[in-house]
């Protein structure tokens, strides 16, 4: 029987550099930055490699064709690199620890002070503002909010009774469809596998929020600054060809992340989106990424 094949490591979407395994190993136990940061890295890249694995695999209809073989043999490697990594548990464990108060703590700190500038939580009356947040790996990131915001955290993979195990792109848009003063959607759209399901996220994101509300997004910070296919002025542009007007951005060249603050505008009759419907090229070079959003 032929030798499994080891997956071929790729350039990560959240930088330019190897991927290696992180140095805290299966128990995910060590707290050091770079090992964090490791280990989120090579999650992202084997968890969107096995998706299309998946996907290639199921379209074949003789399953013992060697192609058929060649790919069982790929997927079979890449899952037990998943496991000899620990599993989700472990990338949800080291994400948790990124968010932590002394690596600068969430994101949510920078959305709370945007809005902040924007009057919140005075300008709002009586109502509390409805919140959307989705890939909650923690339930209480808004708890200091918690006299203005009604919040509900969702995620793919629930660590906590507080936080509803869903996928936001199975969401009912009907039931949703104007529901939400915010959504917020950090580190989440980098994680979809598909860059159609990624423009498809933030199509949705638009229909769920009412009348001039707001999407908070935060990306690492390679997905604009090293992909070949996205820039900061193409996601500009592409946002607003689906009627979201960039009113707050913030990131610093050699950092790690970049973040968001979207209003949701109301649609001319017609939009033509042909620019954002395929893949071009904005940068060349061999140590590119392939991050890319599209409609």
């Amino acid at each position: 029987m032929p030798k499994a094949r080891r997956a071929k490591r790729k350039a990560p979407l959240t930088g330019s550099g190897g991927t290696t395994k992180a140095s805290a190993g299966p128990s995910g136990s060590s707290s050091k930055p770079s090992a964090t940061r490791k280990v989120i890295r090579r999650f992202h890249v084997l968890n969107k490699r096995q998706i299309q694995l998946r996907k290639l695999l199921s379209k074949r209809r003789d399953g013992l064709s060697p192609e058929a073989r060649q790919v069982k043999e790929e997927l079979a490697a890449i899952e037990e690199e998943i496991n000899q990594l620990g599993g989700l548990e472990t990338y949800q464990k080291m994400s948790v620890i990124g968010q932590g108060s002394d690596r600068g703590g969430g994101s949510e700190k920078i959305l709370i002070a945007w809005l902040s500038e924007f009057g919140y939580p005075g300008c709002l009356g009586q109502e509390k503002m409805s919140v959307l947040e989705v890939g909650a790996l923690k339930p209480d990131n808004f708890a200091s909010c918690s006299s203005w915001m009604d919040v509900t955290c969702i995620d793919l993979h629930s660590r906590h009774p507080s936080i509803k195990e869903q996928d936001f792109l199975l969401l009912d848009e009907d039931e949703n469809r104007g529901k939400w003063d915010l959504i917020s959607l950090s580190l989440v759209v980098n994680f979809v596998p598909e860059p159609k399901d990624r423009g498809r996220m933030l199509r949705l994101a638009h229909s769920m929020l009412r009348p001039n509300q707001y999407l908070f997004l935060a990306l690492p910070l390679p997905c604009i600054m090293n992909s070949r296919y996205c820039t900061a002025e193409h996601l500009e542009g592409l946002m607003a060809n689906i009627f979201f007007k960039q009113v707050k951005s913030r990131w610093r060249i050699g950092g790690k992340m970049a973040y968001w603050l979207f209003q949701k505008t109301s649609p001319p009759p017609a939009s033509d989106c042909s620019a954002f419907e395929r893949k071009n090229v904005l940068r060349t070079g061999n140590d590119r990424n392939n991050f890319s959003i599209l409609l």
